[in-house]
């Protein structure tokens, strides 16, 4: 029998003996481990519940269902305070925003003929094995309503033994959905695809990198202004993580004029701030620039918003290029902006909302700024990625 001790950061369980890593589990329970690998709980968790979704055992889709939303949240704040401790960072956490369930509106599955159709889901956890999720509790319900079009699209775009993938985005006029195939788009596939599009009500149906039909166009609500980002855009996640997320921003930029917004996108923060003040929005992807200037011409009193498309990677801007502005907006990838960070930490710019998907280099990028003399007054944590080892955070960074 073993005991778990704690989670890693991935939600597996560390097991007594030192060696185990336990999927399922949680602190404090005993279990016992089968020669196959099966896991039997003998003491469970107070923490523990029932998973609401049937799909969960099989489903790779989901890891953290069978502990409770209190538990969870304190899980996810503690991955970022350990990632800021280990940086020698400490700071007052507000309470973690989650969003509910059956709220994400985009996503990314895969598509495989059968003998009697087609199959749509997620991948078993390590696994080629695809899960069918008709009773999927993390997608919202204009996701799962496209499935039927999905379905349909797997069987035009998917070979016998070959598997596609396929991102479905909700919109205000319908499924949003690119398709990735080794299948080329032929003359007779260019007539049955908008058959299908029109069929199924989709807003846009895009073929590998090229667009196919677009019946209305895909938008989506920034702040009050209507934006049609390129396909594939990021989006974040669900609504309410987006809105919690913007909140925080706006707090935090509040007495700022002049705002630049690095790794701006399609203008998730750029256009609702355009409301009360002026924004510079800096993008590495020219579409969503387009997309986003698009926006703002047809928007509706907003300030002024310029953009600039640039690899904030290769190409930062420097001390001097930021002098203008008195507040900074930096949602990077993952990996984090080590070379933008540096300079803002040279600039005299005093206040920066920094969002981040990845506490580690979250917490390498605070302390950059902390060592350049700013203050980290708060840190909220934002899981949008209900039930999944991801972790969003938001904080303020002040001079």
């Amino acid at each position: 029998m073993l005991t778990i001790e704690s989670l890693t950061h991935l939600g597996l369980g560390r097991a007594s003996d030192g060696q185990s890593l336990l999927p399922r589990v949680l602190p404090g329970e005993e279990v016992d481990v089968a020669q196959d690998g099966t896991v039997r709980i003998v003491t469970p968790s107070s923490d523990r519940v029932a998973p609401p979704c049937r799909h969960f055992k099989s489903c790779g889709g989901c890891a953290m269902q069978h502990a409770s939303d209190e538990f969870v949240a304190g899980w996810k704040q503690e991955i970022v305070e350990k990632a800021l401790t280990a940086r020698g960072l400490s700071t007052e956490f507000r309470p973690v925003a989650t969003s509910p369930a059956q709220s994400r509106r985009r996503a990314k599955l895969s598509g495989r003929r059968t003998k009697k159709g087609a199959m749509i889901g997620f991948h078993a956890k390590g696994s080629d094995t695809l899960v069918e999720v008709p009773g999927c509790k993390l997608l919202s319900p204009a996701l799962m309503a496209s499935f039927p079009a999905l379905e349909a699209l797997t069987l035009l775009a998917c070979s016998r033994k070959g598997e596609i993938d396929l991102t479905v985005t909700e919109t205000d006029h319908g499924p949003d959905i690119l398709v990735e195939t080794d299948k080329e788009l032929t003359a007779q596939l260019r007539i049955e695809l908008p058959q299908l599009a029109n069929q199924y009500g989709l807003s846009r149906l895009e073929w590998n990198d090229e667009p196919v039909v677009t019946i209305n166009p895909p938008s989506q609500d920034f702040g009050g202004t209507t934006v049609v980002p390129p396909p594939g855009a990021f989006l974040q996640a669900t609504r309410h993580g987006e809105e919690s997320l913007l909140a925080a921003v706006e707090e935090i930029t509040a007495k700022a004029t002049r705002i630049i917004d690095l790794f701006a996108g399609c203008g998730t923060f750029t256009l609702p701030l355009a409301k009360r003040s002026e924004v510079h929005a800096v993008e590495g992807e020219a579409a969503m620039l387009k997309a986003l200037d698009r926006g703002w011409r047809e928007g509706f009193q907003l300030r002024r918003v310029t953009t600039e498309t640039r690899d904030l990677f290769r190409r930062p801007l420097e001390a001097d290029e930021l002098r203008k502005f008195d507040a900074a907006v930096i949602d990077p990838p993952r990996a984090g902006a080590e070379a933008q960070i540096a300079t803002l930490a040279k600039s005299d710019i005093k206040t920066i909302a920094m969002v981040s998907c990845n506490p580690v280099t979250f917490a390498r990028d605070a302390q950059a700024l902390v060592a350049a003399g700013f203050a980290m007054p708060w840190v909220q944590v934002v899981d949008q990625f209900r039930w999944s080892p991801h972790t969003e955070v938001v904080a303020p960074f002040t001079r």
